[in-house]
């Protein structure tokens, strides 16, 4: 018996903005969450900031990911602090608890207390400080949107999305930075961008594509999905998580991009619809990883870890594939 459904929204787009695939409503616009990370970070990256500062792949991929708050990405995201002359103190970010069960366990274990560096955007907060330092702007409410470092990222977003800044909503997002508002076809097609400038032409587009691939434990940690699925595809993945059930992929061989949205936000539906959207093209291995295999039908547990049922797929009447699609 069906108990509950959740609705997936979906827009997949090659970088000539082509829409090749979709479900429900691919212009649907959402808040990009956490997913907009690698752009924004690009105006640094773009400006010779990791040169400036020596920092590589490892601190990028952080800077990138929302990890789990285990002690490598803490230690992390402290160094990258200390070599701009700030501290905790300085991030904008609140703490909350680690994003993976190890990372709590290690947590409690250490009797550390709990801090901002845990928070899953401290890297992403952590490279923003560093730009508005290197750019010889105040540190003090770098977060908001009237900052210089926010605006340079809106308009990054902009450029990557082809959509003009006045077209972008504004907000807060959980970490306290601003957050943006696009359709869905337009986050994809960004990532379709991002990666098939990163073949053409490297560049910042390449360093951060390399960064977020080959570090994939940074990019999220233990357990987490976007680490464990851009490792069983061996980068031929990219991928971002954010909250509230939206998600986008970029299938780095055929140089496309995927965004998703759970309608109501439910994060239990998101990796499923993950999952069965790119087995559709044919870039899963062909027995999934144990670390995958949850993600795809993901269990329904009692109090007891008995498996009483599981979220299951189930496909649109409406989707849309191309003919031509790969």
């Amino acid at each position: 018996m069906v108990e509950s459904r959740h609705r997936v929204h979906a827009a997949v787009v090659r970088a000539d903005g082509t829409l090749v695939a979709s479900a429900r409503d691919p212009q649907l616009t959402t808040w990009w969450r956490s997913c907009a990370k690698p752009f924004q970070v690009m105006p640094f990256v773009r400006d010779g900031g990791l040169e400036q500062l020596g920092w590589g792949d490892d601190e990028l991929a952080l800077a990138c990911g929302s990890h789990g708050g285990e002690p490598e990405h803490v230690a992390l995201a402290s160094a990258m602090l200390a070599r701009i002359g700030l501290e905790e103190g300085d991030l904008a970010c609140g703490p909350h608890e680690p994003l993976t069960p190890r990372g709590s366990r290690l947590l409690r274990e250490s009797g550390h207390r709990l801090s901002r560096l845990h928070n899953n955007c401290s890297g992403k907060h952590a490279a923003m400080l560093a730009r508005a330092i290197l750019s010889g702007e105040p540190t003090a409410d770098y977060e908001r949107a009237s900052h210089a470092v926010q605006r340079a990222a809106k308009a990054t977003v902009a450029e990557w999305a082809g959509l003009s800044s006045h077209a972008i909503v504004e907000g807060v997002d959980g970490c306290g930075v601003t957050v943006f508002g696009l359709p869905l076809a337009n986050m994809a097609l960004s990532y379709a961008r991002l990666v098939t400038e990163a073949a053409r032409a490297g560049g910042p587009a390449r360093r951060i594509v390399r960064a977020m691939t080959e570090q994939p434990f940074l990019v999220g940690g233990t357990d987490r999905f976007d680490t464990a699925l851009m490792e069983a595809c061996g980068g031929r993945v990219l991928c971002k998580i954010g909250a509230e059930g939206v998600h986008t992929l970029a299938l780095l061989d055929y140089g496309i991009g995927v965004a998703i949205k759970v309608e109501d936000g439910t994060p239990r539906a998101q990796f499923p619809a993950v999952l069965a959207l790119l087995d559709e093209f044919d870039v899963l291995p062909q027995a999934l990883p144990e670390s995958l295999r949850d993600f795809a039908a993901q269990p329904v547990r009692n109090t007891r870890g008995e498996s009483v049922g599981e979220i299951r797929v189930e496909t649109a009447p409406n989707v849309l594939l191309d003919e031509e699609r790969p």
